[in-house]
């Protein structure tokens, strides 16, 4: 073999610089279709996979859950005779005229088979007429077993048995962020199932009752949702919805926790009424730098001047649990069954002391 020449040995150099730069140029874009072509096949796969199994199994679920609770929640109607003034402003101001019937309409959910249904009271006040239609299309003149207006709760019978019943879930569980649904009867609209999430829970002062406190959704809830359950994943009651921001659905609904509602059922099924704890004391908030409540006034023979608690004290914890608003307080003296004896941490005169009062029955 004859030796290269220099003229040949430059041709080489020459040849092979130029296939390196043809590869510099070629190689990125044969890699990103091989790429495109990898990552095509991996979303190809994942949709597939997407449309057979998971997505399918998310889209089952709430249909599961429709057919679920749908058959214990109620439609409620309730009618209430009229007594306001038959006069010209009156009517201007769109008011039914004396000695009509004005209707409330809201739902409920069945929490019994034989027929008791728990919904909201501000749907039922002062009814002189109560009618309960069932998902199957039955409808019943309800009775009004008993209610709390401190709850906004009422408890309704009707002459029925063997029905579905909703299961009670522990709302003390629950956590912002979880999915739940709200079912109820909208604007008339027939069991109407609506999805969000738990936005916040322990929400006071909404409805300005010292004895709530609400679980807030931003599953949309409009009039005639009153009443009606807010379901979790699984299907149990966390709660009863009751009150939204504004006049229409703007994301922001409020629900009585399902611990709230299912004890004042029991107790209203019970006795007829609802029981709640009693000390006898005027409170107010304490200095910004000062943790706990003052009390402003004790009320003679009151559990708490019996206790000997003062005004003037600075009351820092109830059963061991601290105490940092009024509110606070009065909710949790009202979850106390009457009778309890409740150390209450007390400061008084810069020194904290234990005071032992026996809760009494709030007078009725």
């Amino acid at each position: 073999m004859a030796p290269a020449t220099p003229g040949n040995q430059r041709t080489l150099v020459l040849f092979a610089g130029l296939v390196a730069l043809v590869a510099l140029i070629a190689w990125p874009s044969l890699m990103g279709r091989v790429q495109y072509a990898r990552t095509r096949a991996e979303l190809a796969a994942i949709r597939d996979a997407a449309s057979q199994a998971e997505l399918k199994s998310v889209g089952k679920m709430f249909t599961t859950l429709a057919r679920i609770i749908g058959p214990t929640v109620v439609n409620v109607t309730s009618k209430r005779r009229v007594t306001t003034v038959a006069d010209e402003i009156a009517a201007m101001r769109g008011l039914r005229p004396s000695g009509t019937t004005a209707e409330e309409v809201g739902s409920g959910v069945i929490v019994e088979r034989d027929g008791v249904i728990v919904t909201n009271y501000h749907v039922v006040a002062n009814s002189s007429e109560i009618d309960v239609a069932l998902a199957d299309g039955r409808r019943f003149t309800a009775q009004l077993r008993g209610a709390d207006a401190a709850t906004d709760l009422a408890v309704l019978t009707i002459e029925a048995d063997n029905l579905p019943v909703a299961t009670w879930g522990d709302s003390d569980q629950v956590e912002a962020g979880e999915m739940v649904w709200a079912i109820g009867n909208p604007f008339g609209l027939d069991r109407t199932i609506t999805y969000g999430i738990v936005s916040a829970v322990g929400r006071r002062g909404v409805l300005e009752s010292p004895y709530q406190e609400f679980l807030q959704t931003d599953a949309a809830i409009n009039p005639g949702n009153s009443g009606g359950p807010l379901v979790d994943v699984h299907g149990r009651v966390m709660g009863i919805t009751t009150a939204i921001v504004g006049k229409d659905y703007s994301g922001i609904g409020f629900a009585i926790p399902s611990n709230t509602a299912r004890k004042v059922c029991h107790e209203i099924l019970q006795d007829g009424y609802v029981e709640r704890g009693y000390l006898g004391m005027a409170l107010t908030s304490s200095p910004p730098d000062v943790t706990g409540v003052l009390v402003a006034a004790v009320e003679p023979q009151s559990p708490a001047a019996l206790a000997g608690i003062r005004p003037g004290d600075l009351i820092v914890s109830f059963d061991g649990e601290p105490v940092a608003e009024p509110a606070g307080l009065v909710l949790q003296l009202t979850r106390t069954p009457i009778g309890e004896m409740i150390p209450l941490g007390v400061v008084r005169g810069g020194t904290e002391q234990t005071v032992v009062v026996q809760v009494g029955r709030r007078p009725r």
